[in-house]
């Protein structure tokens, strides 16, 4: 059975990863030291042989001193690798925390939004008047339905009657897609401005909701 990590055993904290590098600097400074030793003995360093051309121990050197100087090196250095290793798990969790939690508050955001952007418009006008037989009353309008959207207009881009006016005057002949609110319900509507036995295109009175 393996042993866990311990840099995924828990959540790592950016403390723990300044744990960690301060001690990364305390080994870096031992294994300096150790070098250090090495280099007052002759600078023998780690190879150096601590035997002269006959094979007996230097009496140049203190050989004991050397021999535990170059074994804590070792130590040290292996206690460095390892330690380095666990820095680079933690650094790479840490992050990967980073990045999971910018993506959420990314994806938070784009949904908030979208929510925002697809939130229903408002009407902008109202059918006070519809004259039975009229284009109007052949599509299905009725009095009091709240008008959310007449072929390209809506809450956003009405201004004016003028704008409805402009919609249906090319539109002749040719079907408009009209959104209402009818007792709070949205309903689609397909309408045709056309020529009939009444005055104008639609059979039917709107007048601006004011707001």
């Amino acid at each position: 059975m393996s042993q866990q990590d311990p840099a995924d055993s828990k959540t790592v904290t950016v403390s723990d990863v300044q744990q960690l590098l301060k001690k990364k600097d305390e080994i870096e400074a031992q294994i300096k030291a150790y070098y250090e030793v090495l280099e007052d003995q002759r600078g023998v360093g780690m190879n150096e042989p601590l035997v002269d051309v006959e094979g007996y121990p230097r009496a140049d050197v203190d050989v004991y001193q050397v021999r535990t100087a170059r074994h804590n090196v070792i130590c040290l250095q292996n206690d460095h690798k390892a330690l380095m290793k666990e820095v680079e798990q933690a650094l790479h969790q840490l992050h990967a925390r980073e990045k999971e939690k910018r993506e959420k508050d990314e994806a938070e955001a784009r949904t908030e939004a979208r929510s925002q952007s697809e939130a229903p418009p408002l009407p902008f006008a109202r059918v006070n008047a519809i004259t039975p037989g009229s284009p109007a009353s052949m599509s299905g309008l009725q009095v009091d339905d709240e008008i959310v959207e007449f072929g390209s207009v809506n809450t956003r881009n009405f201004q004016s009657l003028q704008n409805i006016a402009t919609v249906v005057q090319h539109s002749e002949g040719r079907p408009l897609s009209l959104t209402v609110l009818r007792g709070g319900e949205r309903m689609r509507l397909g309408l045709t401005p056309k020529r009939w036995t009444g005055k104008g295109l639609l059979g039917c009175n709107i007048v601006p909701l004011q707001r």
